[in-house]
């Protein structure tokens, strides 16, 4: 679980998951600046990865799925702290998944999913626009191409050598699951938007910026 400046979501979250799942459960503070470092250390029920400066959500995502290979974990799920997902999926998630080369992702926009509040619709059509990308190169038929809800198989994560430190992380997995032959698959999770006013960074908050950015990702991935 990445976490960067979640302080008033974070402890119900991780209350939320113990309550569907008791393995092992790593979150990543990615540099925040608010009180989420003192919220985390007041549990002894996670492991902490603390990340000294905010290095980008693929960077915590990549810290954490070393931490969990080095653990021996067999499967891994990566949920976001900020309340947008329901750990309700979990055990779904799990029973979906394998310990091969799978990876499970979770889709705001198949009919099943349902919505609580409306995605910002540049946000809504800068993903439409990478997942029809996504799609016409790989064949697949996936409906969200940006949903952090996934579970993998852990050798998925020991082949695909993941270096994206930013928000494109996802365009550099998708290409690298592509190019390793890697079975995906998409279960229904719900929709959920509470602050319109989150952002992307001064630079990437500009929709045709930050299409070009996950594009340019999604290229070197390719040919990499």
């Amino acid at each position: 679980m990445p976490v960067y400046n979640e302080a008033g979501t974070v402890a119900d979250v991780i209350d939320a998951v113990k309550v569907q799942f008791d393995g092992h459960l790593i979150v990543i503070d990615d540099g925040s600046t608010d009180d989420t470092p003192r919220v985390l250390q007041q549990r002894d029920d996670i492991e902490i990865i603390t990340l000294c400066d905010n290095c980008g959500y693929g960077c915590a995502l990549i810290a954490g799925f070393r931490r969990a290979l080095e653990l021996g974990a067999r499967r891994v799920i990566t949920m976001d702290c900020d309340g947008q997902h329901e750990p309700s999926h979990i055990p779904q998630f799990l029973a979906a998944i394998g310990d091969g080369l799978d990876i499970v992702s979770g889709s705001r926009y198949l009919p099943q999913s349902q919505a609580t509040g409306s995605s910002p619709p540049e946000r809504r059509e800068v993903n439409r626009k990478v997942t029809e990308e996504i799609n016409r190169v790989t064949g697949w038929a996936i409906t969200d191409a940006f949903c952090g809800f996934k579970a993998y198989g852990a050798e998925v994560l020991r082949r695909l050598d993941l270096h994206e430190p930013g928000y494109a992380m996802p365009m550099e997995l998708w290409a690298k699951a592509w190019r390793a032959g890697v079975h995906v698959t998409e279960i229904p999770v719900e929709r959920i938007y509470f602050d319109h006013d989150r952002s992307f960074g001064e630079a990437l908050d500009d929709p045709d910026r930050r299409f070009a950015y996950y594009m340019d990702v999604w290229h070197r991935a390719l040919e990499d």
